[in-house]
């Protein structure tokens, strides 16, 4: 039976999504950074499904990033990705950002280097995961400096993701990927699939490595 399914991704600016049938591209839809992602969403998500001739009822998995990156996108895409599944009993799986990042690099790029995928966190800090050449994971995704990421690893390395300039203009030496800076639906979408099926996904709760920047109001009286 043929597998449809809908990518969502708000993790990091803008949002995304795409339809995919047996990994081929149905249909695609972005909103480009610094667009009101909880006004855009759900009119994008809906054209995505139009233009792909689909109901909601039709699909087989709702694919969706779960960080880390922007608070208020994560929480965006997360709603209402969880939302879409109750509604049509579509199972979720979740995918760490930085994943969906690595993804869209290629073969030859990362051939005899690792991978380092650093997102902006909009501090001074960035969300940082390293991968072996064939994408293997060698750990954890930690927040740090640009300069503790650019001293982590000696040896040829590829960087890729919103944040890999800051961390190369520490390095000039190492190369940063052609790849997109953000997660490409159409490759989350596969990437989802894979690992739903072989038990790996995520549920789909957002993956915060610190708390958001929320200023409380000052107490009166």
């Amino acid at each position: 039976k043929e597998v449809r399914v809908l990518a969502i991704d708000c993790s990091v600016s803008g949002c995304a999504a795409a339809v995919t049938a047996d990994g081929r591209l149905a249909a695609r839809a972005d909103a480009a950074p610094g667009t009101g992602q909880a006004e855009a969403l759900m009119p994008l998500l809906a054209r995505t499904m139009c233009d792909a001739g689909l109901g909601w009822d039709a699909l087989g998995l709702i694919a969706v990033t779960v960080g880390p990156g922007s608070f208020t996108g994560l929480r965006i895409g997360l709603a209402a990705a969880r939302g879409l599944a109750l509604a049509s009993g579509v199972p979720l799986a979740g995918i760490p950002t930085p994943d969906a990042i690595a993804e869209a690099t290629g073969a030859e790029e990362r051939a005899g280097r690792c991978l380092m995928v650093a997102i902006d966190a909009r501090r001074s800090d960035l969300f940082v995961r390293l991968y072996a050449s064939d994408l293997t994971p060698l750990g954890p995704i930690e927040a740090m400096l640009a300069e503790d990421a650019a001293r982590w690893l000696p040896g040829p390395l590829l960087l890729a993701g919103n944040g890999a300039a800051r961390i190369a203009a520490l390095r000039p030496e190492v190369r940063i990927s052609a790849a997109a800076a953000l997660p490409d639906p159409v490759l989350l979408a596969s990437l989802a699939e894979r690992r739903f099926r072989d038990g790996s996904a995520l549920p789909p709760v957002p993956l915060y490595l610190r708390p958001a920047d929320v200023t409380l109001p000052k107490a009166t009286g």
